[in-house]
């Protein structure tokens, strides 16, 4: 995995728990089916089988691959619109590319996100580039839905190109685990993404037999994805492997540990960590539209019909078809 690596021994290492902190309890775990997304290409449904209130403010979230493909196999999106919340497009191996109707874009690759407010409205494109359609490659990503309060439903669309770079980088107590924040506050260190709404999001590398134990803000709620290898989470080591979703209750602090054993080709444990103040708001969601009622659904679907979400560029990105 190349996204962000650094030598944890130079960082700054996580606080270490205080006599009155508790640990957050694993309430659920569940196993994300696999499916297909956009032009066809393979996801895990991160968030299949869990309950809106456990993952509010989040809506959605896929793991896209981890695929190698073959010359010519590699697949995204056409444009599409969207309303009503917030995009996140994490990118761990690969290239994919972004175009929007309001002037956003470029090229995501190795450890950077890309961060779209849909707001009142959108178009847009996220496709792999032609090089790497034509040649083939390892793609491996997330894309993460952060639902809007009502308040910013109709807020004006913003993107931001957050490079690997720029996010914060932590290690645990022992050095043992790698922690890049990308979004919000996490033991005093701010991520790059700009947020709506409070969240937390952050990657971590727990290499084999070590445990990260880090803390977390007792408003929001807590998830952990497996994106890779095995390990256990929670203060009773539940079990926990590549794909599945641990859902926490209430506390302080997280622990996620990894097998002190991981297979040849999975030489960590690859979690993200994720989080945020729920918002509380009727959720009704159509597709690319998320908003607090049907009416708004009904008018969405009439403004994106009636142009009024923007238009196409002239120049713009489109899916690249490899020559037979």
């Amino acid at each position: 995995m190349p996204a962000v690596t650094a030598d944890t021994l130079t960082l700054p290492r996580l606080t270490g728990p205080s006599a009155a902190d508790t640990e957050r309890p694993v309430r659920l775990v569940t196993t994300g089916p696999t499916g297909y997304e956009g032009e066809g290409f393979p996801v895990v449904r991160a968030f299949a089988g869990v309950g809106a209130r456990d993952l509010d403010p989040f809506i959605h979230m896929d793991q896209m691959g981890e695929v190698e493909y073959e010359p010519g196999e590699p697949r995204g999106t056409d444009w599409h619109p969207h309303r009503g919340f917030e995009t996140v497009t994490y990118m761990i191996d690969g290239r994919f590319a972004h175009q929007d109707s309001h002037g956003g874009g470029g090229l995501i690759t190795d450890g950077a996100t890309q961060w779209m407010t849909a707001g009142a409205g959108i178009l847009h494109i996220e496709t792999p580039p032609a090089e790497l359609v034509e040649s083939g490659g390892l793609f491996h990503g997330i894309q993460l839905w952060v639902n809007l309060p009502k308040k910013d439903k109709f807020a004006a669309p913003r993107y931001q190109a957050i490079e690997g770079e720029r996010v914060a980088l932590l290690s645990s107590a022992d050095g043992g685990a790698l922690v890049r924040v990308i979004a919000g506050d996490l033991d005093g260190r701010s991520g790059p993404g700009v947020t709506h709404t409070p969240i937390t999001l952050a990657h971590a590398t727990i290499q084999p037999g070590a445990q990260l134990n880090l803390p977390w803000n007792r408003d929001f709620n807590a998830l952990v994805y497996v994106l890779s290898g095995r390990g256990s989470v929670g203060p009773v080591g539940q079990p926990i492997h590549q794909g599945q979703l641990a859902v926490l209750g209430p506390g302080d602090r997280i622990t996620v540990a990894a097998a002190s054993t991981q297979d040849a080709h999975r030489p960590a444990l690859e979690v993200l960590l994720l989080g945020g103040r729920p918002i509380r708001e009727p959720v009704f969601q159509y597709g690319p539209f998320v908003m607090n009622s049907k009416a708004e659904l009904i008018e969405a679907v009439e403004d994106f019909e009636a142009g009024r979400f923007g238009a196409i560029p002239p120049d713009a990105l489109m899916p690249h078809r490899p020559q037979r």
